[in-house]
């Protein structure tokens, strides 16, 4: 299988393909949109992207919500261990360095995660594993 740079364009054409195919769910009642910004990329500017969830279905893809509850803004190292690791501690982690910072309605995206809307597909987590270089 074909790896790729991560968040390059063919990692996010990869990883939306992943996706689509895992059909995410979500709990019906989990509704949160949250924009990323990605810092200190190796591809001379920032990365924005999106994830949600809205209606039991989880959201995931380039560019940002017209509206969002959350936008978190970390640098690519964190951003990579965070998404790619597999370790469900690294966004907590790294929020607790000081490596993430978080703007807008961070109880709702608490929320979220402790209604069980957090990312947790481990099939989708080792299929992005397996196309990031």
């Amino acid at each position: 299988m074909a790896k790729f740079p991560f968040l390059s364009d063919e990692w996010f054409d990869q990883a939306e393909k992943l996706v689509a195919a895992s059909d995410t769910q979500a709990p019906a009642h989990a509704s949160v949109a949250v924009n990323l910004v990605v810092k200190e990329t190796p591809f001379d500017k920032d990365c924005e992207f999106h994830m949600g969830a809205k209606d039991g279905k989880g959201d995931f893809g380039r560019g940002h919500f017209d509206t969002a509850d959350v936008t978190l803004t970390t640098d690519y190292t964190t951003a990579k261990e965070i998404f790619v690791s597999g370790n469900p501690t690294a966004g907590m982690q790294a929020f607790m360095a000081g490596k993430v910072t978080v703007q807008g309605d961070m109880s709702k995206l608490m929320a979220a995660q402790a209604g069980g809307a957090a990312p947790g597909n481990p099939e989708l987590s080792k299929a992005l594993q397996d196309i990031t270089e």
